[in-house]
Order: structure tokens, then sequence, then C-alpha cells
């Protein structure tokens, strides 16, 4: 009877080969002349004994220890966010890989000792990740080392996986042009060009609009939070409706939480969503299914953000290409766009 940790030894004397032979069969060598008899006596042994390979062996024979680098700044601690571990970890399993998971808080020192704990552990490669998409520097113990940047960019020739946020700028663009909006469209929250997410949702809204013939009406500036976008709606819906006595058709929020801001001072000002005020946002938050009426909004693809970078690091034979790879945001459809008043 076996006791103790199964050994490539023992499968073979299990199965009367040579430990050879039996290396040979379970690593899948299929150029060594062995009789089918044998191999299945092998497999056979090796499931009876529950045997399970040395990894640590086996990665001091290939040089690869089958393992991950995910380096993050808060990714870890945010809920929201955390969908990019459960991605990069179910495709990283599905590949017979194991993800170690650092996060540095921002921290450089932090960062620097743990790339170089994981390099001390021998990864087969990394995965740098931030919460939310912006331009970083690739630290430098990562250089010349297989790497694929998660939700944010470099400067420096690396691949880069992205939320496609101008696509999702055009589609929520569509979803209000195709329910009638033509005019009097709003969008709401600060568009600063150096913010990824802003620039780029709000050139897609732009593009989708222009391509239907018409602009949108104008912006309302606000902080993306529900309390400054409150109260810059709740001013800009008293001032409409002074000038002209015409209320907006269309709210395109850049993201869930000045939509729930929005909302507040839209009842307020005893406007209904969606009978007299059509509104679409962005990330698909917890919030966008809270609100009522539920808000449709353009889902963060964090969970494929993950599993799509962990297929660039490991697939093919060479370093994972570079450029940026834009991943969709699906729009979830609820109950918060209808055709505009009459």
């Amino acid at each position: 009877m076996v006791t103790g940790r199964v050994t490539l030894q023992d499968v073979a004397r299990r199965a009367g080969v040579s430990r050879t032979t039996a290396s040979f069969v379970l690593t899948g060598r299929r150029d060594m002349r062995i009789s089918v008899d044998a191999e299945q006596r092998v497999l056979r042994a090796a499931r009876e004994l529950d045997y399970r390979p040395n990894l640590t062996a086996r990665s001091l024979r290939t040089k690869h220890t089958q393992t991950i680098g995910l380096v993050s700044d808060t990714i870890a601690t945010d809920a929201f966010a955390g969908e990019i571990i459960r991605g990069s970890t179910a495709a990283a399993l599905t590949r017979q890989h194991l993800i170690f998971l650092g996060e540095t808080e921002g921290d450089p020192a932090t960062e620097k000792r743990l790339v170089q704990d994981m390099l001390d552990r021998g990864v087969d490669g990394f995965l740098y990740a931030s919460m939310y998409t912006r331009e970083i520097r690739i630290p430098a113990a990562l250089r010349g080392h297989p790497v694929v940047l998660v939700n944010c960019l470099s400067r420096v020739r690396a691949p880069s996986v992205v939320p496609d946020e101008r696509s999702a700028g055009r589609t929520a663009a569509t979803a209000l042009l195709e329910a009638g909006h033509r005019d009097r469209v709003y969008v709401v929250g600060e568009s600063a060009p150096h913010v990824w997410a802003a620039h780029h949702r709000r050139a897609g809204i732009d593009e989708a609009f222009a391509s239907a013939g018409t602009s949108i009406a104008g912006s309302i500036e606000s902080p993306w939070w529900p309390e400054p976008a409150y109260d810059a709606v709740r001013a800009f819906l008293a001032a409409s409706r002074s000038a002209s006595g015409r209320a907006p058709s269309a709210f395109i929020c850049l993201n869930d939480r000045l939509a729930f801001g929005a909302y507040q001072a839209a009842a307020d000002a005893g406007l209904r969503v969606p009978d007299d005020l059509s509104v679409v946002a962005f990330d698909d938050s917890d919030l966008a299914s809270w609100l009522r009426p539920r808000l449709t909004s353009l889902a963060l693809p964090h969970f494929e953000l993950g599993r799509r970078a962990v297929e660039l690091l490991l697939d093919g034979h060479g370093p994972p290409s570079a450029g940026v790879h834009p991943v969709t945001m699906p729009l979830r459809r609820r109950d918060s766009i209808a055709p505009p008043a009459r």
C-alpha cells in the first residue's frame, strides 16, 4: 500500500514498467515506442493511486512554473474591479496555471518588492492591472519579462487590454437615437480630455449623433458623484425651464453615480423617468439595477478583461503581441429609456 505523496516510481511499480516509460506516458510523449498495453497500465495505475505530478520538479526541468503574477493597485479590495481577478483566475485554471496576486495600493516601494518576490518564485509572466483605465509607467523590474497590461496603457510597447469606451459611447447614443431622441439630449459629467473613459465615451457619443445628422444639445459639467450631479442637474433644469420652458429630452450620464444624482434632481423638478426624461449611463454598477426605474447602462467588462489578458499572455509561442486590445462593453437594457414625451 502506498502512503504519503504518490511518486512517479510508485506508478511505474504498480504498472510494471520503468520509471522512464511512466514519465513518457504521463507527459504525453508520443515519440517513443511504447505499447498500447503498457500505456493503458500506466494510466490506470495513475488513476488508482491518485497520482499528481510534482510541479516543482517539473518546473526545474522545463523552466516553466505554470504561475502568473498579477500586480494591481486596488482591484483586489475593490468589489467592482475585483471581477478582473475572477476572469483572470478562471482563464488561468483552464490552462493549468495558478495566479499570485499582489496589491500595491499605488506605493512604488511595495510594487517593486512584490514584482521582485514574484520573479524570485519564477512566475512565467505578469498581468499589470489598474482599477480604472489610465496611462501608466511599466515598472522597470517588469521590463524584459512577458507582461500584459489590464485596464491600463503605456507608451512603452506592450499589449493592453482595455474597455472599448468609444464604441460604448456610440452604443449609448444609438440607444437614445433609436428611441427617437434627436434633440434636447445632454451629457452629464465632466469630459476631461486626460481621463481615458471620459474622453472616449464622449467621442463615441458625438460620432453617433453626427452620423445621425444631429448633435448633442450641450453638457452639464459635474464631478462623477451623486451629490454634485444632483446640484448641477437641479440648477440646469431650473435655468432651462425659466429660459425656454422646455425640459431636456434625455441625459447621457458618464457613469451610474451621475445618473443617481440626475434621477433625484429630475424627481424634484417633477420629471418622471422615462416618461418625461430618458437616461442612459455607463459602468453597470449595482446602482443601475437598484434605481427605480432600473437604469440602462453600458457594463464595464472586468471579467472579460482578465480572461482576455491571460489568453494573450499564454497563447502563442512568443511574447504577447503589442497594441491595444479593446473589449466590448455590453448594453444592459432596462427601464430608463422611452420615446420622447410629446
